[in-house]
């Protein structure tokens, strides 16, 4: 290959990376790439305990609902459902 091919062909490859980077900022500019709008989470493990290496015992919080889970590898069971108490507020150190 001659010394005017590898010009050609890295023109080429910089004209194809500044067309990348213009649509880039163009779609940035025109806020295409805000992407979803991020909801409050309603589902969130509030502890958990292990009892053992094979079974764990889980506080699952769903909106205004607590559930206690025991998890196994023979299974999942649901062991208790109560009304959430308010979440405790952790003392800054």
């Amino acid at each position: 290959m001659d010394l005017l091919t590898w010009v050609r062909a890295l023109f080429a490859l910089l004209a194809t990376l500044a067309l990348i980077g213009l649509l880039a900022y163009g779609a940035r500019r025109l806020n295409m790439l805000q992407g979803v709008v991020k909801r409050a989470r309603r589902l969130k493990i509030t502890e958990s305990l292990m009892i053992d290496p094979r079974r764990r015992l889980v506080v699952v919080r769903f909106d205004d609902r607590e559930h206690l889970l025991l998890l196994s590898p023979t299974g999942d069971r649901a062991l208790s459902e109560g009304a959430a108490k308010n979440e405790p507020v952790e003392p800054e150190q």
